[in-house]
């Protein structure tokens, strides 16, 4: 007697083609995910190791020359005429974003990235009196010595407490010399007039971490507001509220008192955890505590400052300080 098999096709149904799509899918979405975020990490990373580059390149510069770097015009675009090249006279910085001492960092003089991971241009303000000509003898804190620049065009009053005229001075003089560095447009009790803030926690004041110093430079980060592009043209500025990356694309938001003394005016930066978009948001005056409920607006900048100490301990170890 021959038996009989049943054989069953050994094809997939449309059902389970449906399933396995599903999963499929399910799993290529969960991959996405970390792929993006290892992106950002990445060009987090990048973007710091072309900043600590850079930095290494100012204090180079000063070692060289005295004194540190003039900001770029961020406004001309890459291949031009002075693309990247110090906006110097020979005596002092020379406008170019409506102020001397705030620009791009001048890539071309100074032989570093022109742009971060994102493809933009950094930030770059420079104290004045460590970028001015030795002969200006400036050294003595900005006291009496040169007028604080005019705001640049993009001022916004909500962002800062009693801006500087254009003319004004400090009035106290901070570092009285007898006699003038000959190697250095600054001297060893020189300071800057940039000071960076960090936030906590909403409804508390933003709170200095590094003040008085020499120069800051800055990378708009992904959301790139207000960063300068290789083709000249700037990004729009943030939304209304969120002053702290506004501060950093202006370069104007000042802050007084300052953190040395009530008539020693600065300009303020930002470098805080970074913080997702939201609405409603709202990033208070430096000396001003904000609502508990209040959420921090978006934040993703990167800022370093060169403080005094680590430029001037390079100057007195090359033997041009004191």
């Amino acid at each position: 007697m021959t038996s009989r098999r049943t054989h069953r096709s050994s094809g997939f149904t449309l059902a389970e083609l449906a399933v396995a799509l599903a999963i499929i899918a399910l799993l290529l979405f969960g991959a996405m995910v970390p792929f993006s975020t290892q992106v950002d990490l990445r060009n987090i990373a990048e973007t710091q190791r072309s900043m600590d580059s850079i930095r290494e390149a100012i204090l180079g510069f000063a070692l060289a020359n005295g004194r540190l770097p003039c900001p770029a015009d961020g406004n001309i675009a890459f291949g031009s005429p002075n693309a990247g090249v110090e906006r110097f006279d020979g005596t002092n910085c020379v406008a170019a974003l409506g102020s001397g001492a705030f620009g791009v960092v001048p890539w071309a003089t100074l032989g570093t990235p022109e742009t971060d991971a994102w493809g933009r241009r950094f930030a770059y303000r420079v104290s004045p009196a460590f970028a001015d000509a030795i002969s200006r003898t400036t050294w003595n804190s900005l006291a009496g010595a040169y007028s604080v620049p005019a705001p640049p065009p993009t001022y916004l009053p909500q962002q800062t407490s009693s801006p500087p005229s254009p003319g004004s001075q400090n009035a106290a003089s901070l570092c009285n010399l007898t006699t003038a560095p000959l190697q250095s447009s600054f001297a060893l009790c020189t300071l800057g007039d940039i000071t960076v803030y960090t936030r906590g926690s909403p409804g508390t004041a933003a709170t200095p971490t590094v003040a008085v110093a020499p120069a800051v430079l800055i990378s708009h980060g992904k959301n790139g507001y207000g960063a300068w592009q290789p083709s000249g043209v700037q990004l729009p500025l943030p939304p209304a509220g969120s002053d702290d990356e506004a501060a950093n694309a202006n370069g104007n938001t000042t802050q007084s008192p300052a953190p040395v003394a009530p008539s020693y005016l600065t300009w303020a930066f930002y470098s805080r955890t970074p913080t997702p978009s939201a609405s409603g948001c709202a990033d208070p005056v430096p000396t001003a505590a904000g609502s508990s409920t209040t959420a921090f607006c978006e934040f993703d900048d990167i800022v370093v400052a060169i403080p005094a100490n680590a430029l001037i301990g390079r100057m007195v170890a090359a033997g041009k300080l004191p």
